[in-house]
């Protein structure tokens, strides 16, 4: 197929799925298709139900076949979380040789991953918070806290399933919460600082955000439904440490093989030195989002953004 024109393309645009980001997803999935559709693309929506990864048997064959009736043959992943972000479906689209936005089946599955990310994180000299692994049968009892300290599952996104423990007395519900989503947890010291992000597009560094909670920390409720929740674009941060934040995102997203575009999340400790958190391979696309302010603080509208994101699909094939 030849990559010159924009007609030669049925763009599948994937949302929804079985993770507990289903609803933002919808949200990311839709603009982006409202995005595109304005832009005169040829677009499909395509809203995977939650219980779609009940069927992991016949994945491969539904994928298949929906590609083939529909005619999609390029896929725009808005798939938050569970089986959009962690690799699965890049997997799928992989064997299948249909072209699709964002990072390959392994990157993706180390940027869900925050222990498998963060190792590769401390290899490549990359600051992380102190942390330890805790699993559902360990004896917590013998385990020793510092207080306060951050509790979240080990996969997952939009902060859901996070909790702070300022004391001894509230581990026990904080561990409760995040066992609700993984087996697998991480307990990670309470860096006192700045929540700073910075998006990844084309491979190059966008403006650093500066995000402003009104509650103890960036939550899936200050990220969603708290109009009181601020981001500082541009960042009231020294020029030198904004730099210092950007070369710390790109070589985390290129230390995880990402490609394309990812929102590297960080705090900005007392000395100034950016820790990361986590890296998004899949980074929202709502109103509300990250990357699209980031973006627009470069003059790129948001139309122009999704066509940008799109466009790095097909250099990944040589287009």
């Amino acid at each position: 197929m030849e990559c010159t024109s924009w007609k030669n393309f049925k763009i599948g645009i994937f949302m929804g799925g079985p993770s507990v980001e289903h609803e933002i997803s919808l949200k990311s999935g839709k603009a982006v298709y409202t995005a595109l559709k304005e832009l005169g693309l040829k677009v499909i929506p395509v809203i995977l139900p939650k219980d779609f990864d009940t069927l992991a048997d016949k994945l491969e064959y539904l994928f298949r076949e929906l590609l083939e009736e529909s005619g999609i043959n390029l896929v725009f992943n808005a798939l938050h979380g569970n089986f959009g972000e962690d690799g699965k479906l890049q997997k799928i689209l992989e064997k299948l040789e249909i072209p699709y936005t964002g990072s390959d089946s392994q990157a993706s599955y180390l940027g869900m991953d925050k222990v498998a990310s963060r190792k590769i994180f401390k290899k490549s000299g990359i600051p992380v918070p102190k942390y330890k692994i805790l699993y559902k049968k360990s004896n917590f009892n013998e385990i020793d806290f510092t207080f306060p300290c951050v509790i979240k599952p080990a996969r997952g996104g939009s902060s859901i399933g996070v909790s702070i423990a300022e004391k001894k007395e509230d581990l026990a519900k904080a561990l409760a919460i995040a066992f609700n989503y993984d087996d697998e947890l991480i307990v990670e010291e309470y860096i006192v600082g700045k929540e700073i992000t910075v998006a990844i597009l084309e491979n190059k560094p966008l403006p650093v955000i500066q995000i402003v909670p009104q509650q103890r920390f960036y939550s899936y409720e200050a990220k969603y439904k708290d109009r009181n929740t601020r981001y500082l674009l541009p960042a009231p941060i020294n020029k030198i440490i904004q730099e210092k934040a950007q070369e710390q995102a790109i070589k985390a997203h290129h230390s995880l093989g990402c490609s394309g575009f990812s929102r590297v999340d960080m705090i900005l400790n007392k000395e100034s030195v950016p820790v990361v958190l986590e890296v998004n391979t899949i980074p929202g696309l709502t109103s509300r989002s990250l990357l699209p302010k980031a973006a627009q603080a470069m003059d790129i509208s948001f139309p122009e953004l999704c066509l940008k994101i799109l466009k790095s699909a097909l250099d990944k094939k040589g287009c």
